[in-house]
């Protein structure tokens, strides 16, 4: 085998590579953090007062994850009211996973059951609302 067909077979082999990795990263799933980010990035400071607002309460809302279950525990300053809002249930591995579970309660305490695809790192991100002041709340889990 002369020098001409060596470099054939080296220039071959690269190029096959190539192409090879070409059809294996464009097959790869991309997710975004979600579809409309810029919509929302428009809207993040009304996040960050919600936020604000509920760092003042006298007592932090508590998530724990038990037997499948997510238990949301709100503060006592809203004792007696409606508590109106979202929990989303975020995976940031697979949007497939993702929950989005409105509620409604006048109790202090929170269940939501858990799909079973749900397991592994989620952010739980808490929306909600109580006599016209709205709050927010994102904390990270593993279930």
């Amino acid at each position: 085998m002369n020098w001409g067909y060596k470099i054939l077979f080296v220039y071959l082999a690269f190029v096959g590579g190539m192409v090879w990795m070409v059809i294996k990263s464009s097959s790869q799933k991309m997710d975004l953090v979600t579809t409309d980010y810029y919509a929302k990035e428009l809207k993040y400071q009304d996040k960050i007062d919600e936020a604000k607002r509920t760092s003042a309460l006298s007592k932090a809302v508590e998530c724990t994850v038990v037997n499948s279950q997510l238990s949301i525990k709100f503060p006592e300053d809203f004792s007696g009211k409606e508590i109106k809002g979202d929990v989303h249930l975020y995976c940031p591995s697979d949007e497939d996973k993702d929950l989005v579970q409105p509620f409604t309660t006048k109790d202090n305490l929170l269940t939501i059951s858990l799909p079973e695809r749900s397991k592994g790192s989620n952010e739980v991100h808490i929306s909600w609302t109580v006599d016209n002041e709205t709050y927010y709340f994102e904390k990270k889990i593993f279930i």
